[in-house]
């Protein structure tokens, strides 16, 4: 396997031939970038120009990692070509909530062999329900196949994300990569380290990924009692303060919810991935030191008998953090991007981005929809 990545900003000069010896059609492309680069996709193309055999993915940002730099306004990208590794895309769209898991099913219908050991997805940020959305991709699977991956962002302003879909950035759309056979290897690792605080309360009443009570309450008017002053500033705001939901008091997994949008006339909250009816949410807030030691310990899980066993064997580390982490961590954030690379294989090359969600198991088998969570896929080949 070949790596080479590299960080292409708007005021900078560069060259694809580095990328451009590694096309083939055993090559994948990885690309993250500012949203409003689907205006203005001159830097995408040039990437795409010098691979024209190569296999793409990629989509918008709320920030672009590169190494363990964070910068905006950029275009991030890895080319990885595979020695012993089929490579095969999809892409499904998704223009309302409500198709997310039928996207998700046909994402995996179009992936699914009998080698396929791992797929990364990456979807439109805001006309998805990621809970469906995996929900759809598990049905097919049902934990056999490790599933990672993010949802697109578009900073704090929440109006437009893209992924790339044949070779173009577009909005309203899923998109897939699978690997196959026996030769890759595959870490995954997702944490968060916020924390809980006020009291737990009972969903009464949602639907989907909307929530409308708890406690027979009005939910964002019992939000706002929380937030107080920040309240202003909904719903970027609630990024500082997402849900921690779990099924019965006594559960240990317990899963973040982190709020897309508001409605005041109903009085509701819209979050990234569902919010059952039934279950125990409970607010959280952020604590600098575990944010950073979240970061470090989804590292830590990559390497557990997943990544690569020989240090001069090139990883590929793509990492997706939640956008509400870099607003918590403001000037500390590359602490957080940092801490994985110190744990991570010598030599590992890292891109990444800021989501609007992050897709990955718990720990293991089936992958769960994440919100304010470092998420890492390590990708080597032996």
């Amino acid at each position: 396997m070949q790596l080479t990545t590299a960080c292409i900003k708007a005021d900078s000069s560069w060259s694809p031939a580095a990328i451009s010896e590694l096309d083939s059609p055993e090559t994948l492309l990885v690309l993250f970038g500012a949203s409003g680069l689907i205006d203005t996709p001159d830097r995408i193309r040039q990437v795409l120009d010098a691979c024209p055999q190569s296999h793409v993915i990629g989509c918008s940002t709320s920030g672009e990692i590169h190494g363990s730099e964070i910068s905006d306004d950029s275009l991030v990208v890895a080319a990885v070509r595979f020695k012993k590794t089929p490579v095969r895309t999809a892409q499904a769209a998704v223009r309302d909530p409500q198709d997310s898991y039928a996207t998700g099913v046909a994402i995996a219908a179009q992936l699914n062999r009998p080698s396929l050991r791992a797929i990364v997805v990456l979807s439109d940020g805001l006309h998805v329900n990621g809970s469906e959305l995996v929900k759809g991709l598990n049905h097919a699977f049902n934990g056999t196949v490790v599933i990672t991956g993010g949802l697109a962002g578009d900073g704090a302003n929440f109006k437009r994300t893209w992924v790339i879909k044949d070779r173009v950035p577009q909005s309203g759309y899923v998109t897939a990569v699978g690997l196959y056979g026996e030769h890759v290897r595959i870490g995954n690792g997702s944490k968060g380290g916020w924390d809980k605080f006020g009291p737990e309360r009972l969903v009464t009443k949602s639907h989907g990924n909307v929530l409308y009570e708890l406690d027979g309450r009005p939910a964002l008017h019992l939000y706002k009692e929380y937030l107080g002053d920040r309240a202003a500033g909904l719903p970027a705001t609630g990024l500082l303060f997402p849900l921690a939901i779990r099924t019965s008091p006594s559960e240990g997994k317990s899963l973040v919810r982190t709020i897309l949008a508001v409605d005041e006339a109903t009085q509701s909250m819209t979050f990234a991935g569902d919010i059952p009816q039934g279950v125990f949410a409970q607010l959280m807030r952020a604590n600098f030191d575990r944010l950073i030691q979240g970061a470090s310990d989804a590292a830590t899980l990559t390497t557990n008998g997943h990544g690569s066993s020989h240090p001069e064997t090139p990883t590929l580390s793509i990492a997706i953090s939640c956008v509400g982490r870099r607003l918590v961590l403001g000037e500390r954030t590359e602490e957080e991007t940092e801490a994985t690379l110190e744990i991570l294989p010598k030599g590992s090359r890292q891109i990444g981005f800021y989501s609007y969600g992050e897709i990955s198991p718990y720990e293991s088998g089936a992958c769960d929809l994440h919100n304010q969570t470092m998420t890492l896929t390590t990708i080597t080949e032996v």
